[in-house]
């Protein structure tokens, strides 16, 4: 949903550890994504992040108004959680109300990083209370986050579940020992197409999305930057761990190539499913548990991890500043991390756990599911993902500033 962020070659990163959005257990060797995403995060996410906790601006606290008010304000990305089909309701949410009495005001408006965070900063520079005391922000996010004094310090003893996280994910480079973050889920950025609005044609490669005529006008990219940008930079050869600046102004060249022609009908956060599923859109840069998800009740859509290379990326908890129900937001953090009630979300939403033993149990419960390479990605699919390398602030601050001349309407 996310979104997505940084990355390596995943071949040459199975030694290393993390990323963004999920981790698993389906490695080769016996490795297991968990360990190819880590590798990904651990290095080039956050230049000199390394060592960042001890320099790391204290977040400001209100009180903690757990003991007295048993609530929880939890903000995600749509999607991305466990639904009952029939009656609509969230199981292990209701699970989790019945076991601790905490009621879960669970809000789906989390669409894109960068809208997200413009809505919470303003309150956040003020020391205010953002209305929320727990979401899911994307690792570079979260490095933002953590850098300017917005992600509170987790109390890791209202989190023992905390030793259940893969070994690869905990020694991010944006959050060592993950004191700040804790992951929610993982996954890939590529190519979703719908055969009935491509005329049968498969989508399979970044020139396709963006040069095709037959495609003209009902292509759709995300407003992740590292994604979609990320994903062109791939397709012209370029490696995302070790980039140039001339490198990405050369992507961003090629998307305005794309967007002047009319070949790009919009920029998206989550929202392009519904026009995919429905043909509005015929083909665009997407998501898997997000594709996966949508396959149940449309099997013909296609997803494709483009040859030339796909984005991988992490979700993750995050306390904010000031969040009013601290301890209450902590009890549901270490709820997830109960192998089985996270093989549970997994299940449904179709992206990849951070949490150890998961696939075991999803081996039993759901064969399909435990099968599935963009669940529990095997060697070939890792191959293929890269995580986008850190920026500096100058950096980000220019590439954004590039993106966002881009995507303006």
């Amino acid at each position: 949903m996310t979104q997505p962020t940084e990355h390596l070659a995943f071949k040459a990163a199975l030694a290393r550890g993390l990323v963004s959005r999920r981790g698993f257990m389906a490695g080769m060797g016996g490795l297991g994504v968990a360990g190819a995403l880590a590798g990904c995060g651990v290095k080039g996410r956050n230049p000199g992040a390394r060592g960042a906790a001890a320099t790391t601006p204290t977040a400001k606290a209100a009180e903690d108004l757990s003991a007295s008010e048993k609530v929880i304000n939890w903000s995600n990305w749509p999607e991305y959680i466990d639904v009952d089909d029939k009656t609509q309701k969230r199981p292990t949410l209701d699970a989790f109300t019945k076991k601790f009495g905490i009621k879960v005001n669970y809000t789906e408006d989390y669409n894109d990083n960068d809208e997200f965070y413009a809505k919470v900063r303003p309150l956040l520079a003020d020391s205010k209370d953002t209305g929320r005391d727990v979401w899911c922000s994307t690792d570079w996010m979260v490095a933002r986050l953590i850098r300017q004094g917005y992600a509170q310090r987790l109390d890791l003893t209202n989190i023992p579940n905390h030793k259940n996280i893969e070994d690869s994910l905990v020694t991010v480079e944006f959050d060592p020992g993950r004191l700040y973050s804790m992951p929610w889920q993982s996954g890939f950025a590529g190519i979703a197409y719908n055969p009935k609005a491509t005329g049968g044609k498969k989508v399979e490669s970044i020139d396709q999305l963006l040069t095709d005529p037959a495609l003209k006008g009902r292509v759709t990219l995300l407003t992740e930057m590292r994604d979609t940008v990320g994903l062109v930079m791939l397709a012209m050869g370029k490696k995302l761990e070790t980039f140039t600046e001339a490198d990405y102004m050369a992507a961003i060249d090629e998307l305005k190539k794309a967007k002047d022609s009319g070949q790009i009908k919009g920029w998206t956060g989550n929202e392009y499913t519904k026009p995919l599923a429905s043909g509005d859109t015929a083909a665009c840069v997407a998501w898997t548990g997000d594709v996966v998800q949508l396959q149940a009740d449309n099997p013909a859509l296609g997803y494709v991890l483009p040859s030339t290379g796909c984005t991988l990326w992490s979700d993750n908890f995050v306390i904010p500043a000031m969040a009013k129900h601290k301890k209450n937001a902590e009890v549901l953090i270490n709820y997830y991390y109960d192998p089985e009630v996270m093989a549970q979300v997994v299940d449904y939403v179709n992206y990849i756990s951070p949490v150890r033993d998961t696939k075991q149990i999803l081996e039993k419960a759901d064969p399909a599911v435990a099968q599935n390479p963009l669940i529990f990605p095997d060697d070939k699919t890792l191959s293929r993902a890269h995580v986008f390398r850190g920026l500096t602030s100058a950096e980000e601050t220019k590439f954004n500033a590039a993106f966002s001349d881009l995507t303006a309407s």
